[in-house]
């Protein structure tokens, strides 16, 4: 008899429930019964310590497109410490980060080295290892700080283990503060060798990586000519690209077999590099670091130097020019073959001249990254599924129509 009584109690009880729910459902707007909104597509930043004030400025004003920012300020010293490049404790940062907390945007900053020996030295002693997580841990809860991220690049393959155990430990100690990391590009092998080693020892365990770390930004930028085989499939003009959407993809597609796509984050630069480079017959020959460029200054050389930039195979900005002091003049050169664009036609002029005469010519080329070539890594990032873009750098002096894509 219990047990029969027990059975109409639930039945009753069911259709109780039931009729409950049905009269919520008609008080409640259809919107109260909508499936969970989608994860937020993220914007975040670096403010590297050489521009502290024009950075601050930048993010404050655009605070309402951002969801990060990450103070490019601390470095490691070899006995573990913390070195502040930036003055974090300064009233500049407190203001900032009061306001970012007003915003909702969260701050961690960026703790970095590329020193792989160093960082060997330092996490593979248990030791060590664990002072360093408390220096850093020390840092975050002083500084109030949502959190840390983690940039610690150049490390050997050896390292490897001990990077992930530092982790896994930082990110306990923090206790249910922001972990993020920030690595290198991983070019999939059959873009990186003309012949795949047999084995491949890689400094980063992404599977690790991705298991303690909250988010991953991806160094998807200073591309170069690491990627053999868009360096085969776009030549014929110079191409020394900051990050090309070809390759941004299929290094995204290939770390994402290991990391969620719900942590990872595609970095996007707001700069570029000014190379040499020394056209031979039939080739561009080879590609030499002048220096680091920003848009403002790009423009300013190429206006200097009376050339018009132009978009190139990478979907960025670039232009070509003699530099001063060199022995070719502009009127010796050949005309460029009809159809080439206004950035790459001191260049393709420069390759004419080598394929007549037999001899070497040094042209610069200056390549950066600008709002329409942010824009393709922004629409990229929404099609693979990502996580969102992080901004490389922050200070003052990107692109001002990047701030219009978001």
């Amino acid at each position: 008899m219990a047990s029969l009584r027990l059975l109409f109690y639930t039945n009753d009880m069911h259709k109780y429930l039931l009729t409950l729910v049905l009269s919520i459902a008609l008080i409640l707007p259809a919107s109260s019964f909508a499936a969970a909104p989608e994860e937020r597509f993220e914007i975040s930043g670096w403010i590297p310590y050489w521009a502290v004030s024009a950075g601050t400025r930048s993010a404050k004003n655009h605070f309402d497109e951002l969801s990060a920012v990450m103070p490019f300020s601390y470095s490691v010293q070899s006995n573990g410490k913390l070195k502040d490049l930036a003055g974090m404790d300064k009233r500049t940062w407190q203001r900032f980060i009061d306001d970012a907390a007003k915003e909702d945007v969260r701050v961690t900053p960026t703790v970095m080295t590329s020193d792989g020996a160093m960082v060997h030295t330092l996490l593979s002693d248990a030791t060590k290892r664990k002072a360093h997580i408390e220096e850093i841990v020390d840092m975050v809860e002083d500084g109030d700080f949502d959190g840390v991220d983690i940039d610690y690049e150049g490390k050997r393959a050896a390292t490897r283990t001990y990077f992930s155990l530092f982790l896994k430990e930082l990110k306990d100690e923090l206790d249910g503060k922001f972990l993020s990391c920030s690595i290198e590009a991983r070019t999939p092998p059959a873009s990186l060798y003309r012949v795949i080693p047999a084995t491949i020892e890689y400094a980063n365990d992404l599977q690790e990586i991705g298991k303690y770390c909250d988010r991953v930004n991806v160094m998807t930028y200073d591309q170069q000519r690491a990627d053999l085989t868009l360096n085969d499939a776009k030549k014929g003009t110079p191409y020394y690209p900051v990050a090309d959407p070809d390759w941004v993809k299929k290094v995204i597609e290939f770390m994402a077999q290991d990391i969620s796509k719900n942590k990872l984050v595609i970095g996007v630069a707001s700069y570029g590099r000014e190379v040499a480079v020394t056209v031979s017959p039939d080739w561009f020959q080879s590609y030499a670091s002048v220096r680091a460029v920003n848009a403002p200054d790009a423009l300013k050389t190429a206006k200097k130097f009376k050339v018009k930039p132009s978009e190139n195979k990478a979907g960025e900005q670039s232009f070509s020019y003699l530099p001063k002091g060199s022995a070719i003049k502009l009127r010796d050169l050949p005309e460029a073959p009809r159809g080439t664009s206004s950035g790459d036609e001191v260049a393709m002029r420069a390759l004419a001249y080598a394929n007549k005469t037999g001899k070497s010519v040094v042209v610069n080329l200056v390549w950066w990254s600008d709002a329409n070539a942010v824009k393709d890594k922004v629409q990229l990032a929404k099609e693979l599924g990502v996580r969102g873009v992080a901004l490389f750098k922050i200070d003052g002096e990107e692109d001002k129509n990047i701030w219009k894509l978001f």
